[in-house]
């Protein structure tokens, strides 16, 4: 029974790849959330699908994402195959700006928040699970990363803004590498994906957001053509995201990819 964790389930994303996993009535699926009481929808999952689990544990408590292991390993018999690092930071109120129009009280806060949960928070969530993904079959760790962490990306594209935000997923493809290079020998792939420009809103972006995206979108129709434009839908995503997740060997474990399963972002 292949078992997976994926944090940050409540909604978007990680909430799809709790859904689409829990089809297989085989996978075993845990769905980590920072609070029970705000993830109506999961929960509602949980109480249709045998398969499925809902821990509370915020990747940023690293004595809670220990106690969420050993709530996993009571359930998998101390293994488990894949851990899916889905939950993120990402201030919404000034993505939109550069760092040099920053206001001064805003930047290192933003940039310590965007670090302790897309990087430490990161590294907590693989040490506390590591014991069980060295038990497992699978033996496969995904990162959720951004193309705007990509510095070719970034550079080509001209995508300026969202400072903390890139810098810290950026960093976060390193820990992928540092993580993929030590434990090459034991056989457990460690990989780092872009999802996409994938439509997770959950209500209209702020007035200068949405200026900033359009602008956006014409830099990057300009740069990927043949692009149709469109943001993915969150299960698109997800369905294309578990298709590379699968085809993962340990020769390209450390990697950070697109979707695709490439270096093409959109």
């Amino acid at each position: 029974m292949p078992s997976y964790v994926i944090t940050g389930a409540a909604r978007g994303i990680g909430f799809e790849f709790v859904r689409q996993l829990s089809v297989q009535p085989d996978n075993v699926v845990f769905g980590l959330v920072r609070n029970k009481s705000t993830a109506t929808k999961l929960l509602e999952l949980a109480d249709g699908s045998s398969n499925v689990h809902v821990l509370q544990a915020d990747i940023a408590d690293a004595q809670a994402l220990k106690e969420a292991a050993t709530e996993v390993a009571k359930i998998t018999d101390g293994t488990l195959d894949c851990l899916i690092n889905n939950a993120a930071f990402l201030e919404m109120e000034r993505r939109h700006l550069t760092l040099d129009a920053y206001p001064e009280e805003f930047l290192a806060k933003d940039l310590r928040d965007s670090f302790e949960v897309n990087v430490i928070g990161v590294i907590q969530t693989v040490n506390a699970f590591l014991p069980l993904i060295r038990k497992g079959t699978m033996k496969k760790v995904l990162a959720l990363s951004s193309a705007q962490g990509d510095l070719d990306a970034a550079l080509n594209v001209g995508i300026a803004i969202a400072g903390p935000y890139s810098v810290s997923k950026a960093a976060l493809n390193m820990v992928v590498v540092k993580y993929a290079v030590r434990f090459r020998d034991e056989g457990i792939v460690f990989l780092s994906i872009s999802p996409g420009l994938v439509n997770t809103q959950q209500g209209p972006p702020p007035p200068a957001v949405q200026a900033e995206m359009v602008a956006l979108k014409d830099r990057l129709e300009k740069f990927y053509p043949d692009w149709n434009g469109k943001p993915l839908e969150p299960e698109e995503s997800v369905r294309m995201q578990l298709e590379v997740l699968e085809k993962a060997t340990i020769e390209e474990s450390g990697a950070f990819v697109s979707q695709h399963g490439n270096k093409y972002w959109m």
